[in-house]
């Protein structure tokens, strides 16, 4: 019996130190294998699997829900061992030889035991909850930082797009210089115009490169990768819920809210706990004696008396800490609605100033600026006429830009505020 159950702790062992290197082993980091741009599922399926600041918090997770397997361990059994005289002669009138063997063991009350589970299963969903927490925030910064980078591509081919238009301009003002149609004042007038495009794109290349690191970074990659591309459109569709369907959806789905729920639940087990410990446990033992040639048997029952200290600090204090998460349950729930409302508003007033760009700024602008254009050739209009609508036509197109991030970044913002992906 003795060799059944000791090969079963081997091969235990065995198991458990074979599979040990593949789960504390570090995760490899991700590349970029492909140069074809990524979507969005791409880039958060990546960032689930390698971000390392989330897999620091799973592996938190399954160090928590280890002290499950420490909460339900049972007291152990203690053994007592002991001799005394045994250097006597057997003639010695001091005595003779005694040896003693005793077994104890302490028995928990009160539902010590259990309780210590149930507060250990309850801290393990705790932290679960926080985990999703922590991965919602992380699909926020990640789909963020993916809005920003389609952004700074779109930046970037709308100033390549207006630069390589207006230097068509200038080398057609360059003809009408050499043949005497303008003088040079006009000509520099135009040219000087070049530097604000060349800005443009300077600015648009930088901003692109500095949101593809970021989003680099939050994938986990050590080193970002030149080649690295999104695909996408920040030109998004309406959110169809109203304002109360998401508020319900908020109070449903938000983990955060699950965690102060849960949180509450873990205090009334902790409760639970401190008045269990404040019972007595008491120890029971088993000995058996032999002194010469007599065998004599024996045992004891030890009952601690818990007159002063019945773990009355202890039962206090999660008292309090019980009402305390309860009090903030309830600021956890306003939080939510509160956050729903802020996000709903930022949506809205995103989403009328895109649709005004989209609807009628840009193809006004574009309409003036070319009309211009086409006067200020035929000497119909000023020069300074047909800058200023090159230099309006810039500000609106790059506006427009902005006003499709600024609604994407709303739209991901209620996404987060309700838990919910209320755009595909």
């Amino acid at each position: 019996m003795r060799k059944f159950v000791l090969c079963i702790v081997l091969g235990f062992v065995s198991g458990v130190a074979a599979q040990t290197p593949a789960s504390a082993g570090a995760p490899a980091t991700p590349t970029v294998t492909s140069t074809a741009p990524l979507t969005l599922a791409q880039v958060l399926d990546l960032a689930h699997r390698a971000n390392p600041t989330l897999l620091a918090a799973e592996q938190h997770l399954s160090a928590v829900k280890a002290q499950e397997i420490t909460a339900g361990l049972r007291q152990n059994p203690s053994a007592l061992v002991g001799s005394q005289m045994v250097t006597l002669g057997p003639g010695d009138p001091n005595g003779t030889e005694f040896y003693q063997f005793g077994v104890s063991r302490l028995f928990e009350r009160g539902g010590k035991r259990q309780a210590r589970l149930e507060n250990a299963r309850s801290t393990t969903a705790l932290t679960s909850l926080q985990l999703g927490d922590q991965r919602r925030q992380l699909d926020l910064s990640v789909r963020q930082a993916f809005s920003r980078m389609l952004f700074a591509q779109e930046a970037v081919g709308i100033s390549q797009a207006n630069l390589e238009g207006y230097r068509r301009t200038v080398e057609l003002m360059r003809v009408r210089l050499e043949a005497g149609s303008i003088d040079q004042t006009d000509f520099e007038r135009v040219e000087l115009q070049l530097a604000g495009f060349e800005s443009d794109l300077d600015n648009s290349e930088l901003a692109l490169n500095q949101s593809s690191i970021g989003l680099q970074t939050l994938l986990g990659m050590r080193t970002p990768n030149a080649s690295f591309a999104v695909t996408g459109s920040l030109d998004l569709p309406d959110v169809q819920l109203p304002l109360e369907e998401l508020r319900q959806k908020a109070l449903a789905n938000r983990p955060d809210l699950k965690a102060a729920e849960q949180q509450v639940d873990v205090n009334a087990t902790a409760h639970r706990l401190a008045v269990a410990n404040g019972t007595s446990d008491p120890t029971l033992e088993g000995e058996y004696e032999r002194a010469g040639g007599a065998n004599t048997v024996g045992g004891s029952l030890n009952i601690p008396l818990r007159v002063f200290d019945r773990n009355q600090g202890e039962k206090q204090r999660t008292s309090y800490e019980l009402e305390s998460s309860r009090l903030a349950l309830t600021a956890a729930r306003n939080q939510v609605v509160a956050d729903v409302d802020a996000a709903w508003a930022a949506y809205q007033a995103a989403r009328l100033q895109s649709q005004r760009y989209r609807s009628k700024y840009l193809a006004e602008a574009a309409h003036v600026r070319d009309n211009l254009e086409f006067s200020y050739r035929n000497g119909n209009s000023t020069l300074l006429d047909y800058l200023s609508a090159l230099a309006d036509y810039r500000q609106v197109n790059l506006a427009a830009l902005n006003a499709n991030l600024q609604l994407a970044l709303a739209v991901e913002q209620l996404s987060f505020a309700t838990n919910t992906e209320l755009v595909p």
